[in-house]
């Protein structure tokens, strides 16, 4: 079920990383579905505490180590600018459903990226 979040459903993820042509958009969707398989998950399993949410988070996080193949294969990797538009991804997600305090490098520990 798509997630029912208005700040959620607003948002525009990994734009900055749409709007450069070094990143296959392909490749893009499949990382913003994984963001929004995360939100359905967190609205599924309403975690109760920040252990619960990066539990959610760190197979969220795997699922993007995955990725990774994926974009060397188009030409383009996730360095830099798209691991910092990720990181910011991954801790609006956290905000817009209540934990705004939990730990931005935390949420994407398990990151091999």
């Amino acid at each position: 079920m798509p997630p029912t979040n208005q700040q959620v459903i607003d948002h525009a993820f990994l734009q900055a990383l749409y709007d450069d042509d070094y990143y296959p958009d392909q490749v893009v969707d499949q990382g913003r579905a994984i963001l929004l398989r995360l939100c359905e998950r967190i609205e599924a399993d309403r975690p109760a505490d920040l252990a619960a949410l990066y539990a959610l988070t760190e197979a969220a996080t795997e699922e993007f180590n995955d990725l990774e193949a994926a974009f060397e294969a188009a030409g383009s990797e996730i360095e830099t600018v798209a691991r910092e538009v990720i990181a910011d991804d991954f801790w609006f997600v956290a905000s817009a459903y209540g934990f705004a305090e939990a730990d931005a490098e935390e949420l994407i520990a398990a990151r091999e990226w």
